[in-house]
């Protein structure tokens, strides 16, 4: 069967990997908190009562379509569109446009981003074939208007963090589940990864600092996977309920 990503393609080698899933996951955290959308998730309750869990079901859920067959990701694209409509069905009102596309968006930049901060800088051509991939599952998803190019991805991106994004009540409360779900020592350590990952208008609108003490970490923890040591890293700062998923993350489909 045609697969739904080339295999050759930059976005399996990036979603192949649970180091930059985990780095997706930390800037999709920051973003649902401050999104002005965010009162979707709320409504169904799931994202208050378990948000690391919610947020990681986005992230599997993305995974599981890159490694998909074609038919089998368009199916599960449209499963995600049914979810939606019974939530738009319950609450009689539609979930707006913009609001899809700012999820796509951030798999886009966060992408690339976690990838050229655990490995290396992307060539344009790469962010291209990222941009393309994800423009197929919005597509299928009925999302009007994508970027054909990355140059103008980069433009809307930036109109729809400046429009779409505030630091709102939600946003106080989820941080705080957050903190209640991670720890402190792992919270402390969300916060460093997202200071350094951040674009600076979200991380301007969540008053987070511009420098990141994560550098010399990194650096560490980039060697610990050299020298094979780096699941006992994860071991120590993951925690343990959600173990078993981030560790099937790093199975790459054949």
């Amino acid at each position: 069967m045609k697969p739904f990503v080339n295999k050759n393609s930059i976005v399996r080698e990036i979603w192949g990997k649970s180091d930059t899933i985990l780095f997706v996951f930390a800037g999709a955290s920051a973003e649902f908190a401050l999104n002005k959308a965010v009162d979707w998730l709320y409504y169904t309750g799931k994202l208050p009562k378990d948000p690391l869990g919610r947020l990681f079901s986005t992230v599997a859920y993305a995974r599981h379509i890159v490694f998909s067959d074609e038919s089998t990701a368009y199916q599960s694209i449209d499963m995600i569109n049914k979810i939606h409509q019974n939530v738009e069905y319950s609450r009689q009102m539609n979930i707006p446009d913009w609001a899809y596309k700012d999820v796509l968006f951030m798999l886009i930049d966060y992408s690339i981003r976690s990838y050229e901060m655990l490995e290396r800088k992307l060539s344009l051509k790469e962010k291209e074939d990222v941009l393309e991939v994800f423009n197929r599952v919005g597509t299928r998803m009925n999302i009007k208007d994508l970027p054909p190019t990355f140059e103008k991805f980069e433009k809307m991106r930036l109109q729809h963090m400046e429009s779409d994004l505030q630091f709102a009540v939600y946003t106080q409360d989820l941080y705080n589940q957050y903190r209640k779900h991670l720890g402190w020592l792992r919270y402390k350590l969300l916060l460093e990864v997202q200071i350094k990952l951040l674009p600076t208008p979200v991380r301007s609108k969540l008053n987070l600092r511009k420098h990141s003490f994560i550098e010399i970490p990194l650096i560490a923890y980039k060697w610990s996977r050299l020298l094979r040591i780096d699941w006992f890293i994860k071991e120590l700062i993951l925690p343990s309920e959600y173990k078993p998923n981030i560790k099937a993350l790093d199975k790459m489909a054949a």
